[in-house]
């Protein structure tokens, strides 16, 4: 697995003990089980710091809405992992985007109008050519689709979360669903880049994400950004727009060191569209995201 480049070797090993007990065969684990959101803030959260005391708080605020917890492994797709699962633990049909007969098309479309893309990291690896990188990346549009129908067309919650939960202790099948998100990325920042330059209206985000020296362009977004999503680094802030866009899904995140703040509750995009579904994660520093569970009451955004 890829080193979580954010957080040290302690917290790291702390995690593997968490998600995997004592037995390495069961290492892959991506989603741990449920534990009670307060009994997991007190084992987290013992001393009496400031940090310590706001965490606590934050949880409390969490444990009014959701009554478990769920930690996600902590390789930098920490926040596809979160995200997808959530999404897909909630689907009752396949969204629009998804259905539509160009999407399969997308990797072949894209590279006969951008050169540049022929230098998509794929797994860890740079595709020789670039039929082969369509190929590769169609392949996981393809799995991404049958999966979210296969899914969403699960009516028992209980038998859905138990189809997530193998979905998400299946390594390569799991990877080629992050590879398949990153490339929607791309798509939709090569879509509001061009929508911009058109003097099109597009989101007050999409500014931000073109206005780094980094990513000035989708070019250089996809060299200096996406590339090493997963690999040695995880999703910014302003990525985390991005991938709403993609998936035209509103991400719900509690930020507990931001408790007390107006940006406690934060939402990806902040103008969400009415008809969007919603994924509530929850984060502590804005790099690592878990998963709240068993809403204790109607959450109202």
């Amino acid at each position: 697995s890829e080193e979580d480049m954010y957080r040290d070797a302690e917290e790291i090993e702390r995690e593997r003990v968490l998600l995997c007990g004592t037995s390495s065969s069961e290492y892959k684990l991506s989603i741990a089980p449920e534990m009670d959101i307060m009994e997991y803030c007190r084992k987290e959260w013992r001393g009496n710091t400031p940090v310590a005391k706001r965490m606590r708080k934050g949880y409390e605020a969490v444990a009014q809405k959701f009554a478990s917890i769920r930690r996600v492994r902590g390789d930098n797709y920490c926040a596809f992992r979160a995200t997808l699962f959530q999404a897909l633990s909630q689907a009752t049909q396949l969204p629009s985007w998804l259905q539509s007969e160009d999407f399969t098309m997308l990797p072949e479309n894209l590279l006969s109008k951008y050169d540049w893309i022929k230098k998509w990291q794929l797994k860890q690896k740079l595709s020789r050519n670039m039929g082969e990188i369509s190929d590769e990346i169609k392949d996981c549009l393809i799995l991404l689709r049958k999966k979210w129908k296969n899914i969403s067309e699960i009516k028992g919650p209980i038998e859905k979360q138990e189809a997530c939960d193998k979905l998400f202790k299946n390594e390569e099948e799991e990877y080629s669903l992050y590879e398949a998100l990153k490339f929607l990325m791309l798509n939709t920042a090569i879509e509001l880049y061009n929508d911009d330059k058109n003097g099109r209206r597009v989101p007050v985000f999409s500014w931000l994400l073109f206005a780094r020296d980094t990513s000035r362009n989708p070019c250089q977004l996809m060299h200096n950004h996406l590339n090493h999503i997963g690999h040695s680094g995880g999703l910014e802030q302003v990525e985390m727009f991005l991938l709403a866009y993609a998936l035209q899904y509103t991400i719900q995140v509690y930020r507990l060191y931001k408790y007390s703040t107006d940006e406690f509750i934060t939402l990806y995009p902040n103008d969400p569209e009415e008809d969007w579904p919603v994924v509530t994660l929850i984060t502590e520093d804005d790099r690592h995201y878990n998963i709240p569970v068993r809403m204790c009451q109607e959450t109202m955004l």
